[in-house]
């Protein structure tokens, strides 16, 4: 790492010049080749995935969805023949609109079904491609309201995947600023970290929008790449700036205080960014193509972002050199005094305290304190809101408003029963269960498509009485698939599948929710046996581990009461409380992964450096919080406003990462790595330390943070203060 410091301060022209031709070379590939993002694709292997598969086997699939057209009079009959007349010419703008192949108004005989006189309301079906431009359907729509006639569009072939971002990081981005000129009290200082940390998300995401046309990738993951990398490339490049102030604090040269930084600092970025990237990648174990080429973009991400810190940031650092420090310390150096910085007297050296004066208590509330904080996460549902759960006043929100009280608040969460018939014993089996499933708790309206001669495959439609997010039609699924298709099939050639988006999601979330604990007891399982090489201790990865997946459980817990149980997601323009999105908790466990272990890194290294001078447990649990608390606060406090800043992005997925990312960070580096873990080596003792022999013999030799390297005093110094100086877990 001191031959890459030392190569990019002697050639940081040629470095920066690289990161420039980088960059403007992916903004045209970029810009040339636009994006190719889609909607989630790769479903797991069950009834709805084999029920596509059937359909499409009988030649009886489609590349064609429904939306909807409704209206609403007042004042006139809907079936009034002036309002009819108004509605024939908006379907026709309507039909005419790109991408649509039929339009079934409820004035015709095939859509008589359509009209709810005593509401006043009807409805139109629209067939349409994927092409279709659902802003350009809206407006049409739009055109035709009026004071007595109100219109909205909605269901699966209008749903409308989510923006990118709304520029909310920008928010976060500068409270960041504003936090490192408070810690550094330099404008240079406080710039980079966040100039490096753009940079290097910039470049990562001109780069997945290229990836898009490789790999199938979501639209929300540019979102999702620059709320992970801008929080950890901030804090990664905060990491080597802090350590760079230091060396330069206490004498070294510019070339040697970049030498130190990245030797010490770089190699547990480096170190720390694996773990993300591994955490991301590894979510090829929950086997869904959206969420692992999502982990794939993140990646990507952090990847840039720590190559940014390494690189880049040594680069600047050598143009600016002793800018970066503040006025009154730039004016010690000129003087020739050498004042490393000490924790003796600060917040954090009084706090260290308190995990030795009483480890029993500050475990133990440290404990209740995040178990009362977890605990919602029992109750997490995974699934997909509807328009049901969206933002009152919002176009899917008045549309869902507008059909629901007519037409039921299950009429966009139909079920598809697609059925093997292979003799007519079987027909007569499936048109006896579609005869009866109208009598069944919870199902509103059957109704089964004409039937072919010969044909082996038939089709029912079933419309559920509750809407597509809610319990009771999660529920609704399972019976029918555990109890009332198997009792039609019995004795029977006939085999019938549960299919429809509101199925596939409904599948989509229970295969997450079984997949969730292997993801869990992987990232533990990996934690341990990277802190175990890092540190050659078992006790202090054992508590590593365990604290991460209290981490974890907190920040699910924190996103189920707040976006599932409704608890504030109103405050934050998302709507009422719905199902967890599948791909939320995957990403906060993979992320808050590498964040927690990031910490706990550099928290247990200044421990182990003590330890190994000392011998003094109680002394090394002390000064490692000492000497590493104001950094981890700092970090932590920029990921907070970071992530944070992404929970008012509008956007439900985005909100919720944001929000369960900003409140995990936080809960984990306040009470977890600065309260909890200290506790608990405390009362744990010198057995912190202890390793077998035979592990010893076979772990290889890792330097989390390489060498400590003194720097070169200032020639005829007046004044030295040497507590804190020169460790490493302390530079952080």
């Amino acid at each position: 790492m001191s031959a890459l410091a030392q190569f990019c301060y002697r050639r940081r022209r040629f470095v920066l010049a690289s990161w420039l031709v980088l960059l403007l070379g992916l903004a045209a590939g970029a810009l040339g080749a636009g994006t190719a993002f889609g909607s989630a694709s790769g479903l797991p292997d069950s009834d709805s995935s084999r029920a596509y598969a059937l359909l499409a086997q009988a030649g009886m699939s489609s590349d064609t969805s429904q939306g909807t057209v409704v209206w609403k009079t007042d004042g006139a009959a809907v079936d009034d023949p002036a309002v009819q007349d108004d509605i024939a010419r908006m379907l026709d703008s309507v039909a005419a609109e790109p991408g649509v192949e039929g339009v079934v108004s409820p004035y015709s005989e095939q859509g008589a079904g359509q009209v709810n006189a005593a509401e006043h309301t009807a409805f139109a079906t629209v067939t349409a491609t994927d092409d279709v431009e659902v802003d350009d359907i809206r407006a049409v729509v739009d055109g035709f309201g009026s004071d007595t006639l109100e219109v909205a569009v909605g269901g699966q072939a209008f749903s409308e995947l989510p923006e990118p971002s709304h520029g909310t990081e920008a928010i976060g981005i500068i409270a960041a600023l504003v936090i490192l000129l408070l810690v550094f009290r330099s404008g240079w200082a406080a710039a980079l970290p966040i100039l490096t940390g753009v940079t290097g998300v910039g470049t990562s995401l001109l780069g997945v929008m290229l990836l898009s046309h490789v790999i199938d990738l979501d639209a929300t993951s540019l979102t999702m790449g620059a709320l992970i990398g801008l929080g950890v490339g901030i804090d990664y490049a905060l990491f080597i700036v802090n350590r760079f102030r230091k060396a330069l604090s206490a004498g070294a040269s510019v070339p040697q205080a970049i030498s130190q930084a990245v030797n010490t600092s770089g190699r547990a970025v480096v170190f720390a960014g694996l773990t993300v990237v591994i955490a991301l990648l590894g979510m090829v174990v929950v086997g869904m193509g959206v969420l692992t080429g999502m982990g794939q973009a993140a990646a990507i991400t952090v990847v840039f972002t720590v190559l940014a810190a390494i690189t880049l940031l040594p680069a600047l650092l050598g143009m600016l050199g002793e800018k970066v420090l503040s006025k009154k310390q730039r004016r010690q150096r000129a003087q020739g005094r050498i004042v490393p910085e000490t924790t003796a007297g600060s917040v954090w050296a009084r706090w260290a305290r308190l995990p030795g004066r009483a480890p029993r208590a500050t475990a133990l509330l440290s404990l209740v304190l995040l178990a009362a904080m977890a605990v919602p996460a029992l109750s997490m549902r995974v699934g997909n809101s509807d328009a049901s759960s969206d933002p009152a006043g919002s176009p899917t929100r008045t549309y869902y408003d507008l059909m629901a009280p007519a037409f039921g608040e299950g009429v966009d969460a139909g079920l598809v029963l697609v059925a093997e018939v292979p003799d007519a014993a079987a027909a007569d089996a499936f048109d006896t269960l579609t005869a009866q499933l109208p009598d069944v708790a919870g199902v509103a309206s059957v109704q089964a498509a004409p039937a072919e001669t010969g044909q082996p495959v038939a089709v029912a439609s079933l419309i559920p009485t509750t809407s597509a997010q809610t319990a009771e039609t999660e529920d609704l699924v399972d019976r029918l698939r555990d109890e009332i298709v198997p009792a039609a099939e019995s004795g029977t050639g006939l085999r019938v599948l549960v299919g429809g988006e509101t199925a596939t999601n409904v599948d989509i979330g229970q295969a997450l929710m079984s997949k969730l604990p292997l993801y869990l007891g992987l990232v533990a399982v990996l934690g341990f046996l990277l802190l175990v090489v890092a540190f050659r201790s078992i006790v202090v990865p054992l508590v590593g581990a365990l604290t991460n997946l209290l981490t974890l459980a907190v920040g699910l817990g924190a996103i189920t009461a707040i976006f599932q149980m409704g608890y504030g997601s109103e405050l934050l323009r998302v709507g009422s409380g719905a199902p967890i999105m599948y791909i939320v908790p995957v990403i906060i466990v993979g992320v808050m992964f590498g964040l927690a272990m990031d910490y706990q890194v550099f928290l247990v290294s200044r421990m182990h450096e003590e330890w190994s001078h000392t011998q003094d447990n109680a002394r090394a649990v002390r000064v490692g919080v000492a000497e590493t608390g104001r950094v981890i606060a700092t970090a932590a406090t920029i990921m907070l406003a970071v992530f944070a800043s992404f929970g008012f992005s509008g956007e439900r997925i985005v909100s919720a990462i944001g929000i369960g990312l900003a409140i995990a960070v936080l809960v984990d580096a306040f009470l977890v790595r600065l309260t909890l873990v200290p506790a608990l080596m405390q009362l744990i003792g010198r057995r912190n330390w202890s390793y077998p022999r035979w592990a010893d013999r076979i772990t290889p030799h890792v330097s989390v943070e390489g060498a400590s390297e003194p720097p070169v005093p200032a020639a005829e110094p007046t004044t030295l203060v040497t507590a804190g100086a020169g460790a490493p877990g302390g530079s952080r």
